[in-house]
């Protein structure tokens, strides 16, 4: 078979099928629920819209969030019908490998696996400055060098990072059951705490931090105007990559064909509304240039107006709160690496379950990686990358909606859920996750480029010949092995 050939090799979607079986189906909508808002409304709610209005937007923040949000719900649909025809792990890795060919599912998954990455380690550098804004009240403070990442304020490794991670590892280890019922309740919290904030935060706005709204466009910058706005929309995409996680662990759904259009769609309307009432009473409560390079807006705000306590208490329930968003990243990443190990794209050893029917080794590999990003490298540089795998696979799945569309009840199982105004949505989600994309910061795209250099490496020197996706036979000792 050509090169060209064995890169455009489709996969039999029966293939996924029968190789996720051994995946137990437990989650409901609640769980999905739980998953898409612990990522959605993660670390970004509580430090982003304060970043973002200082750098690029004043108090249009909001529509910043809106257009992002527009885009996402576009691309949101498209997972819909997708999970609920191909609900595999890998999410759109899988979906691409079945509709596009192999060597375009694993550039689709290379990207989505940069992004949950790097969303460990920015949610967990997150979290460490929240913790570290929590203490401070009370006169505790951590030496710089274990309280940052290399190369910031006299930084060598993020200490709170590093623990963060390890303790949401032990989690996982002990089972999506387990770990669906922390995710479930501190989801619950987390939305206390930001409700909270909301109502308190509210008292204290001054209608003159609300004007200019829109100010105006400073040349040769990203702030102001619709030049500030769109550049705001790039660099909070990353809140919107929640209902990506809910498809990573499709295979693991009680019903997909309900749950996964439910928990897809219902976090994205879920967290916009809450995105869009916290970046209203933020702005509000005090002049947007205030918030320029501060990890922890929100507690800073209820603090500065004398709600000390308040701010303890939302700093740590949100701190708690984002733990879901870890769990959530970390299941979705390890369920992407083990779908590599699955299918042979890397060493098989990466694809085997163990005898809780988890993915042990992929989970190995995403906790020793967020460990060393999370602990090294600074937040605002882990927040410029983080979007760019996440509008790479949403480019690749609203153009694979059309081949899907093509192949249902042919080739493919026919979707129970359908997309609303096909063809229009799907060309709509790309050309808006195209120009999002385009508004990334320069040295995203420098480091996307470099990574996928390195994706394409390890296909032509690994991947293209070791894959294999031959439908497994029932007796297969291997399969057997796997289930073990």
């Amino acid at each position: 078979m050509s090169i060209w050939k064995k890169m455009n090799e489709k996969v039999d979607f029966r293939f996924y099928q029968q190789k996720d079986k051994a995946l137990e189906k437990k989650l409901t909508v609640k769980d999905f629920l739980a998953l898409g808002l612990g990522t959605i409304l993660s670390t970004s709610i509580f430090t982003l819209p304060g970043i973002v209005a200082a750098l690029h937007t004043g108090p249009a923040v909001v529509f910043s969030y809106l257009v992002a949000a527009v885009v996402a719900g576009l691309v949101a649909l498209n997972y819909a019908e997708m999970a609920s025809s191909l609900p595999f792990a890998g999410s759109a890795y899988s979906w691409v490998s079945v509709v596009f060919g192999k060597f375009w599912g694993w550039i689709v998954g290379w990207a989505l696996l940069a992004e949950y990455l790097i969303a460990v380690a920015f949610v967990a550098s997150g979290l460490s400055a929240n913790v570290q804004g929590l203490i401070s009240p009370l006169g505790w403070k951590l030496p710089n060098a274990l309280a940052f990442g290399l190369g910031t304020n006299g930084g060598v490794v993020d200490i709170i990072a590093v623990l963060t991670v390890a303790i949401v590892s032990f989690i996982l280890f002990l089972g999506d059951d387990k770990s669906s019922k922390v995710a479930n309740l501190l989801v619950v919290l987390k939305l206390l705490a930001i409700v909270t904030f909301i109502v308190v935060g509210a008292t204290a706005i001054k209608a003159q931090n609300y004007v200019p709204f829109v100010p105006a466009h400073k040349p040769g910058t990203s702030f102001g105007g619709w030049q500030g706005i769109y550049a705001g929309a790039s660099t909070i995409f990353l809140s919107y990559i929640g209902f990506d996680s809910i498809a990573s662990n499709s295979a693991e759904a009680k019903n997909p064909k309900k749950t996964m259009p439910r928990g897809i769609i219902g976090s994205l309307i879920i967290g916009t509304i809450f995105f869009v009432l916290v970046s209203l009473v933020l702005v509000g409560m005090f002049k947007y240039t205030n918030y320029a390079n501060n990890a922890e807006p929100v507690g800073w705000a209820l603090r500065q107006q004398g709600h000390v306590i308040i701010a303890s208490v939302v700093t740590a329930v949100a701190v708690l709160g984002m733990f879901t968003a870890l769990i959530a990243m970390m299941m979705a990443g390890s369920r992407l690496i083990y779908s590599f190990g699955r299918d042979k794209m890397l060493p098989k050893g990466v694809g085997k379950l163990n005898k809780n029917h988890l993915p042990s080794t992929a989970l190995w590999i995403i906790t020793i990686v967020g460990i060393v990003m999370g602990g090294v490298f600074p937040f605002t540089f882990l927040a410029e990358l983080i979007s760019t795998g996440t509008l790479i696979a949403f480019m690749f799945v609203s153009l694979a909606m059309y081949p899907l569309r093509r192949r249902e009840g042919k080739d493919l199982p026919v979707a129970p859920f359908k997309s609303p105004f096909y063809p229009v949505f799907p060309a709509l989600g790309f050309l808006g996750s195209l120009a999002i994309f385009l508004g990334l910061d320069a040295d995203a795209k420098i480091y996307s480029v470099v990574w996928f250099i390195i994706g394409v490496i390890i296909y032509f020197t690994y991947s293209i010949t070791h894959a294999n996706s031959a439908i497994p036979d029932q007796r297969d000792s291997e399969t057997s092995e796997e289930v073990k």
